[in-house]
């Protein structure tokens, strides 16, 4: 469908002026004291998540503008045609559909072959299950990942998310990169025997994923391995590809499926196999009702559409490059690099959709780490640093343990007691990034000089006053589990989706990737005969140095 690209609105006229004014000057104390109800007014409840928004660097104005700008690039078109499975990916003539992999059957397109694929899958998956850690031969104790990318990056993250929901009698593994050492460190942990492998590649040709496949049949072999069709299975389109290889079970999907959204598909086969049938059926679910929850709340209590404003607000207003996400949570030690390939790899874009020159910044730069780890590591910058960094705080209300092996009353009091603590520390962070502290506060704590310091007291306080100011939003779940996690992730695509429907550009191919992949099939060739002829200087120094 055709698109207005934000740059050339009214309402993008419209908020310029509006940061001109006084956007840009705009203090989160001064908004509080303003406001007294303005946490309750920027809370939203979408489904399986709560976003707390009120810490975000905007007023009534600046949402008022923002949701002008929505209006008049057609925004809610571009979503309703998402949903319907119009060519939205116009570069590869694609549908992108992932929102119909978690739909109930009957509620969106392709629905029959999608539970259809869904159903042999999931009977495979209690199939496995049923004697996993068995001592017959064949019985599964090991599941091992072969994939890279959208192919690797969701289960890798889902699984350890979700570990008190994991079949306690599997074990489960991620080999991505080409990098032998990956493999490995992996296969010294396995017995043939007992090892079950995914080779995840919708062509059956990724380079890095074949190349581990090949060295894991290989190792299979061996290790006196003789029946590769019952420990190696495929999600992938090309079944004659796979059957070459020795593989008889095969799960496919679809073209308007992308690497980065197919967790819900056949990707997602570790996955099922660590929850079961009926947990990764809820982590669809949880998905299905935050797409319910984008495709038909209003602008204003739309969290998926808010976040998204806010991107564009903070990145071609404000200029922040750069976004922390910080989940208060081991289980989503993973969320950040996930979150990595799915925001740069999707918006990471110079050009729009018909290939017009972008005249603004896309894309931030996406990173972080668990809290508190992150708090001993780089909160330092966030706190003190030259660059303000917009921080996503993570909270899960409630801990999940898991049932085995069985836990004391005592030890379960501790675990608790901790989990105050961490949620504690994230409310605290949040609360210091906006409060900050002044020189004067800073300079009577600073009194009398510590017995270690060499330099005055207002010389010290200086070294200890925080700017605050520094924006940041809280999502918070109640419990981390299928539902939930199955909704945020969703959250976190339709986010990606309303900038990039903003920038007017196409967030579903990906071609930056494919340059490198090119070139290195010729590098190999190079480093293989030496040789450099008709090379720049550089790479051709570099082959000859490493050969």
């Amino acid at each position: 469908m055709s698109f207005i690209r934000c740059d050339q609105t009214v309402a993008w006229a419209a908020l310029q002026g509006h940061w001109q004014a006084h956007g840009r000057d705009l203090d989160l104390r001064t908004l509080f004291a303003a406001d007294p109800t303005r946490v309750d007014r920027l809370t939203i409840q979408a489904p399986g998540v709560l976003g707390d928004l009120s810490r975000a660097k905007w007023d009534v104005a600046t949402a008022r503008h923002l949701f002008d700008l929505a209006r008049e690039c057609r925004l809610p078109e571009r979503r309703d045609a998402m949903f319907r499975g119009d060519v939205v990916n116009c570069s590869e003539g694609r549908a992108a559909l992932h929102t119909a992999l978690r739909a109930p059957k009957g509620r969106a397109p392709f629905s029959e072959q999608v539970h259809a694929v869904l159903d042999r899958m999931l009977a495979f998956v209690e199939q496995i299950r049923a004697s996993a850690g068995g001592s017959q031969a064949g019985d599964i104790h090991d599941v091992v990942n072969i994939g890279i990318g959208g192919s690797d990056l969701g289960p890798q993250m889902v699984v350890p998310a979700l570990d008190p929901f994991v079949h306690p009698r599997l074990r489960f593994h991620f080999v991505s990169n080409v990098d032998g050492h990956d493999l490995a460190e992996v296969l010294r942990q396995v017995d043939a025997r007992h090892t079950l492998f995914i080779v995840a590649s919708k062509t059956f040709t990724t380079l890095e994923t074949m190349a581990n496949a090949l060295a894991a049949k290989q190792w299979f072999l061996d290790q006196g391995g003789q029946d590769i069709a019952r420990h190696f299975v495929a999600t992938t389109t090309n079944v004659d590809a796979a059957a070459a290889f020795g593989i008889t079970t095969t799960f496919g999907f679809w073209d308007w499926v992308g690497g980065r959204f197919s967790m819900w598909s056949p990707i997602g086969l570790p996955i099922a196999l660590a929850l079961g049938a009926e947990h990764f059926k809820e982590m669809l679910a949880g998905a299905h009702a935050m797409d319910e929850h984008f495709a038909s709340a209003p602008l204003a209590s739309n969290l998926p559409m808010c976040l998204g404003l806010l991107d564009v607000w903070y990145r071609n207003f404000h200029g922040y490059a750069s976004r922390c996400v910080a989940p208060y949570h081991h289980g989503l030690r993973r969320l950040p690099t996930y979150l990595q390939q799915l925001v740069m790899e999707s918006n990471g874009k110079g050009v729009d959709s018909h290939g017009q020159a972008l005249t603004y910044s896309t894309s931030e730069v996406v990173w972080g780490e668990p809290g508190t780890n992150g708090q001993h590591a780089f909160f330092q910058m966030l706190h003190q640093g030259t660059d303000v960094i917009p921080v996503d705080f993570i909270l899960i209300k409630r801990p999940t343990y898991g049932d085995e092996p069985p836990m004391s009353a005592g030890l379960r009091r501790l675990l608790d007691q901790q989990h105050v603590t961490l949620l504690a520390n994230g409310v605290a962070q949040a609360q210091a990034l906006m409060w900050g502290k002044g020189t004067d506060e800073a300079e009577q704590e600073a009194r009398p000089p510590t017995a270690s310091a060499t330099m005055p007291a207002r010389e010290l306080a200086l070294q200890r006053t925080f700017p605050g100011n520094r924006p940041s939003l809280t999502l918070v779940l109640d419990q981390l589990n299928p539902r939930s996690l199955g909704a945020l992730v969703a959250l976190y695509e339709h986010r990606t989706f309303v900038t990039g429907a903003l920038w007017g550009i196409n967030s579903f191919d990906q071609w930056g990737v494919e340059l490198g992949k090119v070139l290195c099939k010729d590098v190999a060739a190079r480093m293989q005969s030496g040789d450099v002829s008709g090379v720049d200087a550089a790479t051709a120094a570099m082959i000859q140095r490493l050969r």
